[in-house]
């Protein structure tokens, strides 16, 4: 078969989604509906609604967009089968109904941001960093029952550097995705696929990846510097991780942390504690010594350098925790 009449359906909403959807416009293949989320209520009053970068893509194209509320409204459903898609191709969407996976005659594959079975759920990229893992990378494979578990089709490595972030890491492996996904749909068309079941790949101890709430952002400063690093790079720019900060007047105030660094042979104090300079240097205690800030923000004003920062900000007698 011909990439021209291969018809495929495309599932995704964010920019992750939407770069994989441009590579395969630019290739050339037939992309004969979109499918994502519905519009977002923006605005002071919710007036105004906002697109997807997937759908503001697939409009420019001229591609069908559908933006179904539920993924089981008969409705909906009639729409999809009507564009008698050969194949489905899924990228940061929704969990699928197996009316929607199962429809194609050659099934639905996914994209996912992790080396599965490593991984499985909502936030892969941020876990793998958090984790202090030093490799990451994309999976494609079929879609089944349980999300994240079908057979695999390929995965593609890439290193984790000490100086990579959540954000850093998204778009490597936003480019990194698109390629492998070029790769899978040659060979589903070449007939050169043979999925390997997620069970048949070793994995010591399988961790998740579950969706990422304002508490999980909260640092304890009572873990090691290295862990808290960590923690803080897996996060950044967003969501964010956070932590209080307890004046010397009794008030106290959230701060997200955006950047830090270890110090070298901090001396040892309660964890939490600060060391400030009044200039350049916010340093913060650990359980095993301590982490210089460089970005931060307050809550309600603008994220900026520590130098910046500092200007003006007394921190005397503070403590965060």
């Amino acid at each position: 078969m011909e990439k021209k009449d291969l018809k495929i359906v495309f599932m995704g909403t964010p920019e992750f989604a939407q770069f994989t959807l441009q590579r395969l416009v630019e290739e050339n293949y037939n992309i004969v509906g979109v499918v994502t989320m519905p519009d977002k209520p923006m605005g002071r009053h919710g007036s105004v609604l906002q697109s997807s970068p997937v759908k503001k893509y697939a409009v420019e194209q001229g591609i069908p967009v559908l933006q179904p509320e539920k993924l089981k409204d008969p409705a909906f459903i009639e729409q999809l089968s009507a564009l008698n898609a050969d194949l489905q191709i899924v990228v940061a969407f929704r969990m699928l109904p197996e009316i929607v996976w199962s429809m194609p005659r050659l099934g639905t594959f996914n994209l996912h941001g992790s080396l599965l079975p490593q991984y499985r759920g909502a936030a892969p990229i941020n876990w793998a960093i958090i984790n202090g893992d030093k490799e990451t990378g994309v999976t494609t494979f079929f879609l089944k029952h349980e999300i994240d578990t079908g057979d695999i089709i390929y995965r593609e490595s890439i290193p984790i550097l000490p100086t990579d972030n959540a954000g850093t890491m998204h778009d490597k492996l936003m480019a990194l995705g698109a390629d492998l996904t070029v790769k899978t749909l040659q060979d589903i068309l070449a007939g050169n696929v043979k999925p390997i079941p997620q069970a048949e790949i070793p994995a010591d101890e399988l961790r998740p990846a579950p969706k990422i709430f304002k508490e999980t952002c909260r640092i304890d400063w009572n873990q090691s510097t290295a862990r808290i690093n960590d923690f803080i790079r897996g996060l950044s720019p967003y969501p964010a991780a956070w932590t209080v900060l307890h004046a010397a007047d009794g008030s106290e105030h959230d701060y997200k942390i955006y950047a830090a660094e270890p110090v070298p042979d901090a001396p040892k104090q309660k964890p939490g504690t600060i060391t400030c300079d009044g200039r350049k240097n916010l340093c913060v205690a650990t359980s095993d010594g301590a982490l210089r800030l460089l970005e931060v923000q307050i809550a309600g004003k603008k994220r900026m350098d520590i130098c910046s920062f500092l200007c003006g900000t007394d921190l005397t007698s503070c403590s965060f925790y």
